[in-house]
Order: structure tokens, then C-alpha cells, then sequence
């Protein structure tokens, strides 16, 4: 049984979980997007997570959607209600209900098993609901229609949003799915009791998005005007959107051969004067880091998108990890300014990725954005209010036309801030020679003369001088949450919300804990992080990979040792009772490295 809710007022207000589980192929998808719009409509917020497999057809797939009328950024605990598509559904997860919650299945084909005392059993006769030879997929109208009723749903809520769904079939087939909805949402109010929790009106309609719609569009905002990709989940969903509005947004897209590609291309856009993007996951930014390298030592802005799966090599394409983060950092030998962070959530990644566009081209440097499917591949509603669709661009000293320096043009000028004026190729009178060699200010190679280890040297603290200057622009880490707390939670990337919520759920058990979290991983704020790090009582950090591959970064950075660890590397996220438990038993005497158990099989 999963973990039961220990966590403050959320007895008290409505906070929900659904999972939805069947195989691969019985269109779990198309129930998940009706609940995301049923309650975003009615202004209730929703999070949702898809355990799912790397086969089209098969395997077993889970996906859980979590609403409430607070903001939600985890898929919770438990699960209040089960719809099973299939018998491994139920053999596999009927053993996590608890008393109060509910099961719905199709008594055509599933068999329950025995469920614990004050599970309530929602058989759905689909054959005679439906009609004979009706489409297979209509088990899932049926259990949706069943999930809405049990909640409080007006049937016309989820007639619209079945009109909307199936907007572009024929009519007859958006006809019968609304009678079959009808007939199910019937059968269940006159069978069923209803859920403890009934679905309260919310506020104003929300939006639903998915995270890696988030980082397109705020790439688009931020001017992008080339993009090119190879597809490699979990990153595909950058290419998808980026395809669907290249030609309303005026962008270039292309799908390309591989990723060597793909990166030398995005450098030859960057270089051209153009913003340009590309995605991958972690053995795609394998074959990019060479060509990073090049973008360094060019001082070509572009940014790199690094959605992490469970690795390494091929690994587990469909699941999630923390596993990159050292390959960022050693992107391409040598030694070269580069821009790395980790944004924490959809809206993180929408709010930060103008700046990182604005940044790169002020800095002339490659940037790094490490995500990971948890974030990339969530589905979740957001405040439409809450999204700049217009945000500041800075291009930096990017040269456009002729100007004073005309005939006496350096591309590399050594200046006191590190950055020299860019002009963009073919403006008469700035012609420069870029190159992947070192090379003089002029841009001229240094081994055309010979290797001068003066201009060498120099050239070399010309290009770091930058990060100083980056350094400063960056907001340095802070605490959140009680200065006084017995434990601070440290956390890098997608780890922040279950972190927050689990901090929620100890202060309940009378645990005072505080919260730590890095974004910007280069430059570093070593000095903030130290002097932080050192006011603390006891420190924890929260990894999803096996080694704590951000502590020993922290502690090269600093110096610093924390207390204990929590890991997590099993291809799935942390849920909040993970975490809350590991400090629990940190607290009381356990082991300084803690390995949550995984209570769901997928």
C-alpha cells in the first residue's frame, strides 16, 4: 500500500489521484487529455506523470493525474481512484487501494481480485453499455465517464470536452461516445457511491501544458529562428511543437541525420546571426560535446538542451535520472567559458530560457540546459497570466552594419570584460576569420605565426574574463523556509517540488526542515553556496542518480560535506513520502544514504 496522506490541511481540501493503467497501444493518452481539460476548464489545477515503456504495442503503461484546487507539482502518494484497462492492471496495483478509495474496470474481460475492506469495485459491463461490436477503446469513455460521476462532475463538462476531443472525427463517431458516456455516467449514479472528495468549483480556467512545449515556446518568445533536432526521447516534444508552429512563428526546423549535425548546424545558424536551439538526450549530447567545444572557442552563442534519460548508453529511454550533469560539465576538452543550468520545473524552464538566450549572446558563449523527462514529459495546468509571451531580447554587442571599427575590425579584441564587439558575417569592412584553432585577436590562427604562449595566455584569460562577469548577473542560491530548521533539504533541478512537498509533510509531524536549491550550476556561486551551506544544523541532498553526482560537484566547488544523502535510481521520480521518510530515519540514528523503495511496478 502506498503511503497514506500525512501531510497538513490536505485532508481538508480537495486533492485527488487517478491512475489510469493499462498496455501500451489501448490509448491511455486519450482518457489522460480529457481529464487535463476537464480540470483545467473548471479552474483546478493538475499534474500528471506517465510511467510508461519504450515499445509501441505491450508493456505496461500508468499514468497518474493528480487535481486540486491548490497548486500541485507532484503525483502525490496515493491513489484515490484505479481505472484498469487490462487484468495486469488490476493484479498490479489493486494491492495499493486503500479504504475510501475505488476501482473501475471493464467486467467484459477483467476479474477483480480481493480488494482490502472499504474498496469500493466499479464493474462496468462496457459490451452492454456500448453494443455489441462497439470499438474497444470505448471501455475508456466508459471509465471516464464512471471517474467524472464519482467526483461530482456535471455530465455536460465532460460532453464538451469529449465534443472538443474528437473534433476532428466524423460526427457519428463523436455521437457515440457521448451516448456511451451518458449510459456509463447513469449506470455509476445509480450504483455507485460517490467519492469522499467531490470536485469543487474552481477559479478561472487554467491552460495545460506539456514540459517540453514549455521550453518550445519560451524559445520561440525569446526569438529563436532556427531549430533542428534528431529525435531522441524524451526530448522529441522540442521537435514536435517546434514543427507544428515553425510556419505562424516564422521558424526554420529541420529534422536532421544525427546530432554531430545537429549541433554543427545550430553553431553555423549562431554564427550567421541568428538564435538558434537544439535538443537531444543523453547519447545524443555525447556526439555534440565535441562541437560545443568549437562554439567556445568560436564564442558563438547557442543554446543545447540535454533532456536526461536513465543511462547510460542507450539506457532506459522512457524513464528519468539526474545522470548528465558531469557531462556537462566536461562538454568538449579544454578549457572554455560556458553557461550550465538546471531549471526545476515547465514554468522555470519558460521563465529562464529568454534570459539564457540573452546571456549567450551577451557573453558569446554556448549554454546548457539539463532537464529531464520528469519535467520534460509532465503534463500539468498553469495560470495562463503567469506567461510573458513578449519578453526582453538583448543580442549584446552584436555588430548589424558598417560602423567606426570599419577596415580595423578584431572579432577577438582583448577587452577588460572579456567580451568583443560580434559582427555578424558579410558587413563590409568587419570580414574576420573564425575558426575551431586558437588564434589572435584579428581571429587569425596562432599557429599561422607560431604558437606564441604570450597571446596564447592571453587570449586564454580573455575568454574567462567573461564569467566573472556572468557570475555577477546570476542570482546566487538562498535558503527557503525556516532559518532556525533541524534539516536543510539540498536539491538541484527537477527534484525542487517533491522537495517542497515533502518539507510540507514533516513540519505536520513536527519537523522543521528548510530547503536549499541550485539552478545555475556554471559559474558557480561557490563563496554564497559555502557560506549558506555552513549556517546549516544538518544537511541532506536529494539526487535522482546513484552516485550523488551534484554532491561531489558541490564539494569540488566548496569543499563542503553534507550529512546525508537520499537516491534515488531506479528510473522513477521521488514521491514526497520518500523523502519524508528518509529524513525521518536519518534523524533517528538510520543510514546516512537512504534508497527509497519504489511502490509502483511499471
Amino acid at each position: 500500500m502506498l503511503h497514506p496522506r500525512i501531510f497538513g490541511d490536505k485532508m481538508s481540501r480537495f486533492d485527488y489521484v487517478i491512475s489510469i493503467g493499462g498496455a501500451a497501444g489501448q490509448g491511455i493518452a486519450t482518457p489522460g487529455n480529457i481529464l487535463a481539460r476537464l480540470f483545467a476548464r473548471q479552474g483546478i489545477h493538475m499534474y500528471a506523470y506517465n510511467a510508461y515503456q519504450s515499445i509501441i504495442r505491450g508493456g505496461h503503461s500508468f499514468l497518474t493525474v493528480r487535481c486540486s484546487e491548490q497548486q500541485v507539482r507532484t503525483h502525490g502518494d496515493v491513489i484515490d481512484l484505479l481505472i484498469c484497462l487490462n487484468q495486469d492492471t488490476m493484479d498490479r496495483h489493486l494491492e495499493h487501494m486503500r479504504e475510501g478509495t475505488s476501482v473501475i474496470y471493464n467486467s467484459n474481460s477483467i476479474n477483480p481480485g480481493e480488494p482490502v475492506d472499504g474498496v469500493q469495485l466499479c464493474p462496468m459491463d462496457v459490451g452492454e453499455l456500448a453494443g455489441k461490436g462497439a470499438n474497444k477503446l470505448m471501455q475508456n469513455t466508459v471509465a471516464i465517464a464512471v471517474a467524472c460521476q464519482l467526483l461530482g462532475i456535471e455530465f455536460s463538462a465532460l460532453e464538451d470536452v469529449i465534443n472538443f476531443q474528437f473534433s476532428g472525427k466524423n460526427e457519428v463517431m463523436v455521437a457515440d461516445n457521448v451516448r456511451v458516456a451518458k449510459a456509463a455516467y447513469d449506470h455509476s449514479a445509480a450504483t455507485f457511491q460517490p467519492a469522499s472528495q467531490q470536485m469543487p468549483t474552481g477559479g478561472d480556467p487554467l491552460a495545460v501544458w506539456r514540459g517540453n512545449e514549455a521550453f518550445a515556446m519560451a524559445a520561440a518568445g525569446a526569438g529563436v529562428k532556427f531549430y533542428c533536432a534528431y529525435p531522441m526521447s524524451p526530448s522529441t516534444g522540442i521537435l514536435h511543437w517546434m514543427a507544428e508552429n515553425a510556419r505562424e512563428l516564422d521558424i526554420m526546423v529541420r529534422q536532421v541525420e544525427d546530432e554531430i549535425s545537429v549541433i554543427c548546424m545550430a553553431i553555423g545558424a549562431a554564427h550567421a546571426g541568428c538564435r538558434s536551439m537544439c535538443a537531444t538526450s543523453g547519447g545524443g549530447f555525447a556526439l555534440m560535446t565535441e562541437a560545443i567545444g568549437e562554439a567556445g572557442m568560436m564564442e558563438v552563442p547557442v543554446v543545447v538542451v540535454d533532456v536526461q534519460r536513465a543511462g547510460p548508453s542507450t539506457g532506459v529511454p522512457t524513464k528519468t535520472e539526474q545522470g548528465d550533469l558531469w557531462q556537462a560539465l566536461g562538454a568538449s576538452q579544454g578549457d572554455f567559458p560556458k553557461l550550465i543550468l538546471a531549471p526545476s520545473s515547465p514554468l522555470d524552464g519558460f521563465q529562464t530560457i529568454p534570459e539564457v538566450f540573452n546571456l549567450a549572446d551577451k557573453y558569446q558563449l554556448p549554454a546548457i540546459i539539463l532537464s529531464d523527462l520528469l519535467i520534460s514529459d509532465e503534463t500539468s495546468t498553469i495560470d495562463p497570466n503567469l506567461l510573458d509571451m513578449h519578453p526582453t531580447i538583448d543580442r549584446g554587442e552584436l555588430i548589424t552594419e558598417a560602423g567606426e571599427e570599419a577596415g580595423s575590425y578584431e572579432r577577438y579584441k582583448f577587452t577588460e570584460s572579456g567580451i568583443s564587439p560580434r559582427a555578424l558575417p558579410g558587413i563590409p569592412g568587419y570580414e574576420h576569420v573564425v575558426s575551431s584553432d586558437e588564434h589572435m585577436p584579428s581571429g587569425i590562427l596562432i599557429s599561422d605565426e607560431f604558437t606564441h604562449p604570450h597571446k596564447r595566455r592571453a587570449m586564454m584569460e580573455k575568454r574567462q574574463r567573461k564569467m566573472d562577469g556572468l557570475l555577477a548577473e546570476l542570482p546566487p542560491p538562498a535558503i527557503i523556509g525556516d532559518s532556525d530548521a533541524e534539516v536543510t533539504l539540498v536539491g538541484w533541478g527537477s527534484t525542487a517540488d517533491v522537495i517542497q512537498e515533502s518539507i510540507e509533510q514533516l513540519a505536520a509531524v513536527g519537523v522543521v526542515v528548510n530547503h536549499l536549491h541550485f539552478k545555475w550550476m556554471v559559474p558557480f556561486h561557490a563563496d554564497e553556496a559555502t557560506e549558506l551551506l555552513s549556517s546549516c544544523k544538518r544537511t541532506i541532498i536529494v539526487e535522482n542518480n546513484y552516485t550523488g553526482l551534484f554532491h561531489r560537484y558541490l564539494r569540488s566547488e566548496t569543499g563542503f560535506t553534507v550529512d546525508g544523502h537520499i537516491r534515488k535510481y531506479d528510473g522513477e521520480p521521488f514521491k514526497p513520502h520518500h523523502i519524508t521518510a528518509a529524513v525521518q530515519d536519518q534523524l533517528a540514528g538510520g543510514e546516512a544514504i537512504s534508497v527509497p523503495y519504489e511502490e509502483i511496478i511499471v
